[in-house]
């Protein structure tokens, strides 16, 4: 058996930080990207989620795990007083020893281990290129292809391991692609702007149905959980690789 290594929480959070570019990134307030929450300094094992919850922690502590990455952070909304339930995670936190690192635009942005570069690789993407500005970065990519509609939501299902919706609003053979996982809909206007006949991402409202067929555009919506598992596994993989450390993936899906 290999000899584990042993590894500071500190030199994994720098290392981290620089390999997403942590602090090149604008972010929504509350995203709070990198170390949220603090351990005793030590980790030996990595679990990775998309969502930092009360389910998530409880099951990264039942993993054995001192360090919880997750996509979605703590701090989205007023995060005091810590009572009730919020107090609990508090508790569950510090009596476990866990630490919690986030990383939210910068994960989805990366061109390895990001959501978005991730996904388009599922999806047998080529010489993708940047799309949708965001925050004063490109998050998202976008490629020339000639697929099938039905084939791409066949390669979607594959990768996610979900079925997507379609909303068909463009052609039946899908030609330049765009890709941003999440919550990117209401942004159809956007992504159109830039060109894609052809819009995947996690979610989005009721009236981007009609919107879509106005602009001439496909949309999938694979789900936001679905889609913004690929970046917290690529970056506990790699983590786990460079550092000789394991790592588990906590799937706590939204249905979402």
């Amino acid at each position: 058996m290999a000899r584990m290594s042993k590894l500071t929480l500190a030199s994994l959070a720098r290392h981290c930080d620089r390999l997403l570019r942590t602090d090149e990134f604008s972010d929504w307030e509350g995203a709070v990207n990198g170390l949220q929450v603090e351990n005793r300094g030590a980790v030996t094992r990595i679990a990775a989620a998309v969502d930092a919850s009360l389910a998530t922690v409880g099951l990264t502590v039942a993993a054995g795990a001192d360090l919880l990455i997750v996509h979605h952070g703590l701090f989205w909304s007023p995060s005091h007083p810590w009572t009730g339930k919020r107090y609990e995670l508090l508790r569950r936190l510090l009596e476990n020893d866990l630490a919690v690192y986030s990383s939210h635009l910068p994960l989805d942005a990366h061109p390895r281990l990001g959501n978005n570069a991730q996904l388009c690789a599922a999806l047998g993407l080529k010489s993708c290129e940047p799309f949708f500005f965001e925050k004063g970065q490109f998050i998202g990519y976008k490629a020339e292809t000639r697929l099938k509609r039905a084939e791409l939501a066949k390669r979607l299902q594959r990768g996610l391991g979900v079925a997507p919706k379609l909303v068909p609003g463009g052609p039946t053979v899908c030609r330049r692609v765009g890709v941003v996982t999440g919550g990117a809909g209401s942004e159809l206007k956007r992504a159109a702007r830039e060109g894609v006949d052809t819009f995947i991402t996690g979610e989005g409202p009721h009236w981007t149905f009609g919107l879509a067929e106005e602009l001439g555009v496909n949309v999938f919506y694979g789900g936001h959980y679905a889609t913004e598992t690929f970046g917290v596994k690529a970056l506990a993989a790699h983590l786990s690789r460079k550092f000789n450390v394991p790592w588990t993936f906590i799937d706590h899906p939204t249905g979402l």
